[in-house]
C-alpha cells in the first residue's frame, strides 16, 4: 500500500513505464522493482528449480532469492532491492539462469 499524501512528507515520484513479460506497466520513479509490480497485481516473482512451486516477494532485503528475476537481459538479479528503470525489461526467471560476471 502506497502513501500519497501525507501531513509533513513531500512525495514527488514520476510516473514511469516499465514492461514485464512483454506487457506495458506503469510505476513510480525509484520503486524497488518487486514493489512496483506487485502494486501492478504481479504476486509470483519466480518458481522454485527443482519442484516448479511459486514464489513470491519474502524477505525483502536481498538475502533470501525468491524475487529473482531476469532485467534488461540480465539473470538473477534480485528485484526486491533493485530500482525499477523507465523502459526496464523484466521476465520471469523460470530456471537458475546464467552466472553473471561482474
Amino acid at each position: 500500500m502506497r502513501v500519497d499524501k501525507h501531513p509533513i512528507l513531500k512525495f514527488k515520484k514520476k510516473d514511469i513505464i516499465f514492461y514485464f513479460n512483454g506487457n506495458q506497466l506503469m510505476g513510480k520513479e525509484d520503486d524497488q522493482i518487486a514493489y512496483a509490480l506487485y502494486e501492478n497485481g504481479v504476486k509470483v516473482l519466480s518458481e522454485s528449480p527443482k519442484l516448479k512451486r511459486a514464489r513470491g516477494l519474502y524477505c525483502g532485503v536481498g538475502t533470501c532469492g525468491s524475487c529473482k528475476m531476469n532485467v534488461n537481459g540480465v539473470d538473477n538479479v534480485l528485484t526486491c532491492i533493485t530500482k525499477v528503470e523507465k523502459n526496464m525489461e523484466i521476465f520471469t526467471q523460470k530456471n537458475k539462469g546464467k552466472l553473471n560476471d561482474k
